[in-house]
Parts: C-alpha cells; structure tokens; sequence
C-alpha cells in the first residue's frame, strides 16, 4: 500500500505559534543505503532514533518524517507528561497488575524525558510536580471516587481536595472536587520536540518534509519517496495512527480530531484572580471533559472538542467554530475572565484504539512498529520509541517486557463502516459530560 505525497495536513497554529520560527532540516532529495530508518519525528520516533544512536555509535540513523518537526500530534497536545493514568470504572482487582505496568511504562518515558531535557538545557516550560485530576458533574464525581479507590490501591501519593481548595488553587469555582498527582510534568509540547530534535546525537540524520510513501517487502527493505529511494536493513514505524497510510494496523486505529485555544498573556491583576498557583494543569476526571493549563507565559489554554473528522486537522473556518465551544467553557470556569480574548486557536489529531490498547512489536520482516497511544502519547510514547530501538537491536528492558505485554487490538470494520463506527466510538467519549465540557 502507498501514501499519497500530500496526504499530509499540517499547520503551524497552536504551540509553535508561541515560539521563534525554527530552522527546519532539508528534505531527503538523494537515495540512501542506511542500517537503520526511522519513519516519523514525533515523541516516539525522535526517542527512537536516539536510542538507536546510543546503541549503534558506528551506524547512520536516518530519520525521515513527512512534517516539519512539531507539526503533527507531538506538538499539538496539551503538555501534560503523565506518570499515572486514569482507567474509567470502579478498581478491577484482576487489572492492578496491568494498571501497574503501564503506569511502569509512563514512568520511563518521563523519566527519560526529563534526563533529556536538563542534559540537553532544553528551554520548554518543563515543571516536575504534578497537575489536578477535576470533577464538576455527577458522572465525573463518580470517576472521582473511583479514582481515589485506584490511587489508594496502588499508593499513588495524592492529595484530595474539595470545592474550596480547587477555588483557591485554580481560580474557579466550577469544580466540585479533585485531587493532586505529585509526580508528572508540564511542558510546552513544542518547544519540547524542538529541543530533542535539535539536540539528537551527530549518528542521526534528520529530514523534514519527507514521507515515504511505500514501504517494501524483503530484506533489505526498500523505501520510496517522491524524490529518493532508500535501502535500510530495518525500519522502524513511529507514524501512529498514519502507519495505516503505508498498509500497517489499518484496521486497528484511527484518528481523533481535537482542538483547543490560547488566551493573550494575562495581566497581573487578572492573574492575581487565578488562585494561588503560578502554573498548573488540570484534567477532566470525565473523558469528554475539559483539559486546562495556566501557563509559565501566563496563558490559559482549553482544550474540549474531539470528534472523528476523517484523522485530519481542522480548516481555519472550522476551527473557529469549535471556538465558540471553548468560549462557553472559558466563561463557566472564568467568569471574572469573561473579556478576555483568545488570542490562538490549533487542532491536533490522537491515535486511538478501540480498545484502549497500545502497539508495539515487530510487523513483518525488518519492520517494526510502536504506537497507539490514545491521548497519553509524551511520556508512553518516549517509552515505547526508546523500547523499540531496544527490541529492534536484540536488547531487553523491564519497558520492552511491558510494552510487549500491550494487550492485541481490537479490530475496525473497512470503510465506510469505520467511518460510522469511529464517529460513535469518539462521539461516545461525551456521554453524560454536563458541566465538565
């Protein structure tokens, strides 16, 4: 199967907006025999293509992604590097252990993370102490216990905290509980792919704005591009959900199409009614519900749309629509910020799974593929692009043990059927969302 050279939205709203035009590498205009090829720039095939570097210092590494770097998810998200994730329901005592091992894998990648980036005095917000899990309506009140329950199995340090201590830490009185996680960070996405991309080792050749377009059968493998071919004895798939383009995992992800915006900075006093905390990150304990950052630049951004709109961003017309959304969402949790303008607006697009479940192994000869990470891509993405550079090179890891250990993927019907099925699947994540929207 082959990829059409420009099946590839992109623009530059959102994060990169905040921050100084970057020098992009040039596209690959020449064929290349390499022992290694990573295909995709993001989170995961950046943390790859370093990996593989370490392993492999006498080898070329050449990393290819069809983008400029931070156009495509991993730096479009809200910032939020997850140490423990939220799994809906009451506690399944038959799933603690494999509650545990995926948190096991959000760990490594922050950790990894956060070694990367004060080794490489990466400038992008990055802020180790944690964020707030919220609640506002019935349903998400209910997550909130649930979630209590979950922390408390597996002694997860947090900090509950009721109506009165989410007003005067964030500012708002919508919420009616919620609780703080001490370990993870926030970040700003972009200036973070920047930084890893522009600090990888001297062994990793970069080329933006170079898709490849079909991938071969045998070995070596061979990759077209429009304007070169290359030969690599492995290749390693770090595309997500567009590894469907090139024939891999068609039926088992798509995309969710999501979109936010940015206040202006703020003003001293305007700040001054936000609360005690200078910075902080916030995230619906209600699937559907609202994500919420007061930035080290002092912004507030909002992110609460998803929809299934064919795995593409969203047309500026289009995004000024959904704004009117994060509008009235703004004005509920803000009404003392009611004047105050959003100043940018961006959509991005998250893999998902029917099944929640993640990617990660070998595809066919020489090829191999980590992915899939539905919503929670910086730090398990950075985990598993590191543990498949392990496990493509022979090595084993308590993370390349866990990453294996990804239950299979549920299957997609083709389409159109998976149209309709994956517009109800995302549709679906809204159910009930009341007041946390």
């Amino acid at each position: 199967m082959t990829a059409a050279c420009n099946s590839f939205s992109t623009d530059r709203h959102g994060w990169a907006e905040l921050l100084p035009e970057r020098q992009f590498t040039p596209a690959l205009n020449n064929d290349q025999r390499v022992p290694w090829t990573v295909v995709g720039a993001g989170l995961t095939g950046l943390a790859c293509a370093r990996r593989l570097a370490e392993l492999h210092p006498e080898h070329n590494i050449l990393l290819l992604d069809a983008r400029c770097v931070g156009q495509a998810a991993s730096g479009r998200n809200s910032g939020f590097v997850v140490a423990t994730s939220q799994f809906p329901g009451a506690v399944a005592a038959d799933q603690v252990d494999n509650y545990r091992r995926i948190n096991r894998i959000n760990l490594a990648g922050l950790e990894l993370l956060g070694t990367q980036v004060a080794e490489n005095n990466i400038d992008c917000q990055w802020r180790r102490d944690g964020f707030h899990h919220v609640a506002a309506g019935t349903t998400a009140l209910k997550e909130y216990q649930h979630f209590l329950n979950y922390l408390e199995v597996l002694e997860v340090e947090h900090q509950p905290l009721d109506k009165r201590a989410m007003h005067e830490s964030l500012g708002t009185r919508l919420y009616q509980a919620g609780t703080h996680i001490g370990d993870g960070a926030l970040v700003q996405p972009a200036a973070l792919v920047y930084g890893l991309a522009d600090s990888l080792p001297a062994n990793v050749s970069l080329h933006e704005q170079s898709p490849v377009l079909e991938v071969g059968q045998g070995s070596p493998v061979k990759l077209r591009l429009a304007t070169a071919t290359v030969t690599t004895d492995k290749v390693i798939l770090a595309m997500n959900f567009e590894s469907a383009s090139l024939g891999f995992l068609n039926s088992y992800m798509v995309g969710s199409t999501l979109a936010g915006s940015f206040t202006r900075k703020l003003e001293q006093q305007e700040l001054e009614s936000l609360g005690s905390l200078t910075e902080w990150g916030a995230i619906s304990l209600h699937s559907g519900g609202a994500t919420l950052r007061l930035t080290a630049d002092h912004r507030i951004s909002i992110r609460n749309t998803a929809e299934y709109h064919g795995s593409v961003l969203l047309t500026d017309h289009e995004l000024a629509k959904r704004q009117s959304i994060h509008r009235a969402a703004f004005n509920k949790r803000f009404p003392q910020l009611a004047e105050v303008p959003f100043e940018f607006g961006w959509s991005g697009v998250e893999g998902i799974s029917r099944n929640g479940t993640n990617f990660f192994g070998r595809q066919r000869t020489n090829v191999y593929l980590a992915g899939g990470y539905n919503g929670s891509g910086v730090s398990r993405g950075t985990a598993f692009g590191t543990a498949i550079a392990d496990y493509a090179s022979g090595e084993t890891s308590q993370t390349v043990s866990d990453c294996l250990a990804s239950a299979p993927g549920a299957w997609m019907p083709p389409r159109p059927l998976l149209d309709i099925a994956a517009f109800i699947r995302v549709r679906s994540r809204f159910k009930d969302v009341g007041l946390d929207r």
